[in-house]
């Protein structure tokens, strides 16, 4: 089991690491959306574009959310993914989990006839029913899925007892 470094965000919930990296992932479906219409230069099908250009760039993985003790955790598939390729933020009313990883051949004497590897991009924002204590937010990632803990809030606690 590996364990993932937690990016804790407090406050007003603004990660400039995290803006940068939405940013610079809405630059590139922009682009991708762009090199779609152009394919096909059919006007009125830009959101079929947007959507494509999403399809194509981002993996969204299943999920799943489970409140018990008065912590939250979250699993996340996270399928041929590295340790080192995943990210996690935790804000006081959501989680971010994103994900980078790319196959490249290395040079040698192998003749490669077919590859379907490729880079792979994974982003999923988990919005949570109450806020969180970012400072307990704990992450590891085993077999391919990734295991998120999140205490919730003590104000939270308290107004449920």
């Amino acid at each position: 089991m590996a364990t993932i470094a937690v990016e804790k965000v407090k406050g007003n919930g603004q990660s400039p690491p995290a803006n940068d990296k939405l940013e610079a992932m809405a630059d590139r479906i922009r682009q991708r959306a762009y090199e779609i219409f152009q394919n096909h230069r059919t006007a009125g099908r830009e959101f079929d574009d947007w959507i494509q250009a999403e399809r194509d760039l981002i993996f969204a993985p299943e999920s799943e959310l489970v409140e018990k003790d008065g912590k939250y955790e979250i699993r996340v598939a996270a399928p041929g993914f590295k340790a080192a390729e995943t990210s996690v933020t935790a804000l006081p009313d959501a989680v971010i989990v994103s994900a980078e990883s790319s196959h490249k051949h290395e040079e040698n004497n192998e003749d490669v006839h077919f590859c379907e590897f490729g880079e792979k991009v994974l982003f999923r924002r988990l919005d949570l029913p109450k806020p969180i204590n970012v400072d307990k937010v704990t992450a590891n990632l085993d077999d391919g899925m990734l295991r998120i803990v999140a205490q919730k809030s003590e104000n939270t606690r308290q107004a449920a007892a």
